[in-house]
């Protein structure tokens, strides 16, 4: 029996994968607890439709990602922390507060979580911080870090 999965089924497949299934696993467990449906015509058009959906919008992502790309690229985020002498700083600059940053200062929404630092900065200066916008789009932005005595 040809299924349509409308979920991840381990060891059978992925959401939106047709696969070929036994009638009695089909009929007693995928289709009653609603984790596919069986390959008609009409489900298959419904398949077609969802698929080209998930694609125009996988599309869309992906472009307003490489434009926030670009501009993140000629942005550079200034910084002021407490500081001492020599260029040491009192704590550390975190992704969060740069997230902060780029908001307050050019009104663009980057998720902190999407910033990665391999630790903290902790010393004044400008310093490169790579942002991971998409699977496939990365950008780097500049941190201006200045110490406020």
């Amino acid at each position: 029996m040809k299924v349509i999965l409308l979920e991840d089924v381990k060891s059978v497949g992925k959401k939106g994968d047709l696969v070929e299934l036994k009638e009695g696993y089909a009929r007693n467990f995928i289709i009653p607890k609603k984790l596919g449906v069986e390959a008609t015509d009409a489900n298959m058009n419904t398949l077609k439709l969802q698929k080209k959906q998930e694609e125009k919008l996988a599309r869309e992502q992906l472009e307003a990602a490489e434009r926030l790309a670009k501009e993140l690229d000629e942005m550079t985020v200034k910084l002021e922390i407490k500081g001492g002498e020599g260029g040491k700083v009192f704590g550390s600059v975190s992704s969060k507060e740069i997230a902060k940053e780029i908001a307050r200062q050019y009104g663009k929404e980057v998720d902190k979580k999407k910033i990665q630092l391999s630790e903290a900065i902790k010393t004044e200066g400008m310093h490169e911080v790579t942002v991971k916008l998409h699977p496939k789009v990365t950008a780097k932005l500049r941190v201006q870090v200045t110490a406020v005595r």
